[in-house]
């Protein structure tokens, strides 16, 4: 009877075990906004790493991307293209989700017509992945532009513990951007419109 209570408590403890998460395994992982967060105030060099010839001009300029204001719910992150100063990232906390702006400016700080287009996330980002789908707003302002195949657009940013990548993909179109995270690079000039 001892040996039968001790096969049954043994087998019950190892059942116990493999239904219960490892320590590591139950820690809630930080969420992509808050990794991101932890980025702010460096900047970090890139270059384009897809192989489309439409972005011969960005793949011959050096990309440097600075995470530069951060609050709660907001991460503002520049864009240069060598010298051109007029692309910022916006991304902003929407309940559980994501959603990535575009805002791009003038030299004189006045936004460009095309600005202010993204999308938010399909439900709960992944901790390290988002994808952000042409909202509405931005496929009416495509549409009006007059360059519909952007309105399939879909944005994504990927991070790891060593590559930031921002990527556009669309049917018969994939553009992307890898910056280095282990090696920060100075602060560049604030964007346009924002001295």
């Amino acid at each position: 009877m001892t040996m039968k209570r001790l096969i049954v408590g043994t087998v019950s403890l190892l059942a116990l075990a493999a239904c219960t998460p490892s320590q590591e395994a139950a820690a809630p992982a930080e969420d992509l906004f808050d990794q991101l967060t932890a980025l702010c105030g460096q900047a970090y060099e890139g270059q384009v790493v897809s192989e489309d010839p439409r972005d011969a001009d960005w793949a011959a300029q050096t990309l440097t991307m600075h995470v530069r204001e951060c609050s709660d719910t907001e991460i503002r992150i520049p864009l240069h293209v060598g010298e051109d100063r007029s692309r910022t990232w916006v991304i902003t906390r929407q309940g559980e989700g994501l959603r990535l702006k575009h805002d791009h400016r003038h030299e004189d700080g006045s936004e460009d017509v095309l600005t202010q287009y993204g999308g938010d996330t399909v439900g709960v980002p992944a901790a390290n992945r988002a994808e952000f789908p042409a909202d509405a707003f931005s496929r009416a302002l495509f549409e009006r532009e007059g360059i519909p195949a952007s309105m399939e657009n879909v944005w994504s940013i990927t991070l790891t513990d060593t590559r930031f990548t921002y990527a556009l993909d669309r049917p018969e179109r994939h553009f992307a951007a890898e910056f280095n995270l282990p090696q920060p690079v100075a602060p560049p000039p604030p964007p346009w419109g924002f001295e």
